[in-house]
């Protein structure tokens, strides 16, 4: 017989919302993969509980190393329990590669539901949530993150993300360089915590406010894409389109040709206003920005 892997969500905050199973399985778990070992020891002693199992760490760091030892204890029968700081596993924390290795080895994956940082920001933020999109944390670097955002642009799911405090002003901005400065856009601080705060606004507000320092668990909702006919663009967000993908890597021309499809324009309508704004640009005093 092999054991199951058993995946439980922590408290994001609050440990009052510690699911009512999670102490039970701590205490029945032959072994328990931890995130962090001083956290878990943290967690149990709020519980009023001790682990009788085997205790490892398994982090990022050492995922992919620590996951054949673990698939092995499970195929031996064991019972192994894998919780992260928050949240639930495998949600941008360890647990997918060990998820993924049981499932191919027919080992039986269950869980234990907890609070999710995703779906307390959706519910609190006042945006559509009747259908959602979880886009994880954005890549570090400015053209990376720019690439990342333009591929959901006209995306109209709502949009949830995670960020680190430090980020936040950079990423707010360019979220409303991307999906226009109007979005609406909520910034949840610090969920379930003393400190809990919701802050709802465009994005050009938000990324304003950011600009002073945030501290503290970020999860970021941002309302999706409006519905628009090719008759909407004018000139000026056909140029921005062309923009963004110039600065996320792509040539000109390539560009040019992935907003007229996005539009539903021929080719040379997008260039025309693209040129124009090219010379507008050279005519016009100013800092040069724009389209060179």
């Amino acid at each position: 017989m092999t054991g199951t892997l058993v995946l439980a969500g922590t408290p994001i905050g609050d440990i009052a919302d510690a699911p009512p199973r999670l102490a039970a399985e701590l205490e029945r778990a032959d072994v328990v993969a931890a995130e962090d070992t001083r956290r878990l020891r943290g967690l149990t002693r709020a519980l009023g509980i001790h682990t009788s199992g085997r205790v490892v760490s398994y982090f990022e760091g050492n995922e992919s190393a620590r996951t054949p030892e673990l698939v092995e204890a499970l195929e031996g029968g064991a019972r192994v329990l894998l919780v992260t700081d928050a949240g639930m596993p495998s949600v941008s924390d360890p647990g997918y590669r060990l998820v993924a290795a049981a499932v191919e080895k027919d080992i039986k994956v269950t869980a234990v539901p907890g609070p999710s940082a995703v779906l307390t920001a959706l519910a609190l933020s006042g945006l559509p949530v009747d259908r959602f999109c979880f886009e994880g944390f954005l890549p570090r670097k400015a053209g990376e993150r720019l690439g990342r955002l333009r591929e959901v642009a006209e995306e109209r799911r709502t949009l949830v993300y995670f960020e680190a405090p430090h980020r936040l002003d950079d990423t707010l901005a360019a979220m409303a360089e991307v999906f226009g400065a109007e979005r609406r856009a909520a910034v949840c601080r610090e969920l379930t915590k003393t400190y809990e705060e919701v802050k709802r606004g465009s994005l050009k507000d938000l990324a304003e406010w950011a600009a002073d320092g945030v501290r503290g668990e970020i999860t970021v909702v941002v309302e999706g894409a409006a519905e628009s006919g090719p008759a909407e663009l004018d000139a000026e967000e056909l140029v921005r389109r062309v923009q963004v993908r110039e600065e996320a890597g792509e040539r000109r021309k390539e560009a040019i040709a992935a907003v007229a499809l996005e539009a539903g324009l021929p080719k040379r309508e997008v260039f025309d206003a693209v040129v124009a704004a090219k010379n507008a640009a050279r005519q016009a005093p100013g800092d040069g920005k724009g389209l060179s």
